[in-house]
């Protein structure tokens, strides 16, 4: 294990956290004091510290300028009534990180240098975490490559960081979605399952056309085929159709969200119809047209649960029921939201106090 007393701890000479205005954060664009950062060189991890918040330097010829070789995760944490600092899921996220790492050719994370350095750094900067309701403290764990090297290989020289950020609200609004059936998120075989930079980016510009035409986000369907929905562009995707909670497989160009493995764990623990299936367009369609779809919600760090009002498809909106008037995707935020602040009971052991 990390003796988390010898991470070396540099602290600011000057706070900002006078200067915040914690009933208006916007979402990612006020950051904590200090961030963790640890390198691995020559085979092993090393170097592990806490410093100031601010501009990193590093090579122009590091290959994630060039080759986007990075890898990151979302998590949250809240404080509770006794000042506790609670983190969602974190082994779930390491898990994942690993994942990530695996597949983009990069070294595995020990889970001492994730926890720990976490650890550390919510200890350092405990008082940015916020209480306002619909707040929480956006935790951003991230690695990439930083060889001084230009070509094609496997690389040796790595830094991995975390940074925090106190947040609102994701989507202060129901969103709009539109059905994909051109440009391609993911395709089997691909990066889709792994939490990379360059998943993101090849998105923004389909989906900035979709904003053009009054959307929020896409519905991405197969690569394949263009026939199956997959996910959202920052959530996975869940319908309530009839009495049945259904979201597509999981397949490796469908993101493993934590927040949609525990939306679909509470629904089975209380004793909801659950299906994790393929999803057709023409199924969803008709559903729509019918009336079947009585929610429709994505899932994810960020958002936690962002209702979606309407679904595009070929020129046709489809508007789903009002979201005052739904069940579940409410009782599941609520829940959610409160075994995450440490008021209910957590019959999972998600929640882990740092």
């Amino acid at each position: 294990m990390i003796d988390i007393q010898k991470i070396e701890v540099q602290k600011t000479s000057k706070s900002r956290l006078p200067g915040i205005d914690f009933t208006n954060l916007p979402f990612g664009k006020v950051y904590t004091d200090h961030m963790f950062v640890a390198d691995y060189k020559n085979g092993q991890w090393g170097n592990l510290k806490i410093v100031p918040y601010g501009p990193i330097t590093m090579s122009p010829a590091a290959p994630v300028l060039h080759y986007g070789q990075s890898i990151f995760e979302g998590m949250k944490g809240y404080r509770n009534a006794s000042n506790d600092a609670l983190v969602f899921r974190p082994h779930d996220n390491w898990e994942r990180f690993n994942r990530s790492a695996e597949r983009m050719c990069m070294p595995l994370l020990p889970e001492e240098i994730f926890t720990e350095g976490l650890q550390k750094l919510i200890e350092v900067d405990r008082h940015w975490i916020p209480t306002t309701e619909g707040s929480s403290l956006y935790i951003r764990p991230f690695m990439f490559s930083v060889d001084e090297f230009i070509g094609i290989r496997p690389f040796q020289e790595f830094t991995f960081m975390i940074i925090l950020s106190p947040v609102g609200t994701y989507y202060s609004t129901p969103v709009k979605v539109k059905i994909e059936t051109h440009y391609t998120r993911a395709i089997e075989g691909g990066t889709g399952f792994a939490k990379t930079g360059g998943n993101y980016s090849g998105s923004m510009y389909p989906a900035k056309l979709a904003q053009d035409k009054g959307y929020h986000q896409l519905l991405w369907t197969d690569g394949k085929t263009h026939e199956y929905i997959e996910e959202s562009g920052t959530m996975n995707v869940m319908f309530v159709i009839n009495d049945t909670l259904v979201t597509p497989a999981l397949n490796d160009s469908i993101l493993a969200g934590i927040t949609r493995d525990s939306v679909l764990k509470l629904a089975r623990h209380w004793g909801m119809k659950v299906e994790e299936r393929k999803i057709s367009i023409k199924e969803l369609i008709e559903a729509l047209k019918s009336g079947a779809v009585k929610e429709a919600f994505g899932a994810g760090t960020a958002a936690t649960i962002a209702h979606i009002e309407v679904i595009g498809h070929e020129g046709i909106d489809y508007k789903l029921p009002d979201v005052a008037n739904r069940v579940f995707s409410h009782k599941v935020y609520r829940e959610l939201d409160r075994i995450k602040r440490g008021v209910a009971a957590d019959p999972f052991g998600w929640v882990v106090k740092m």
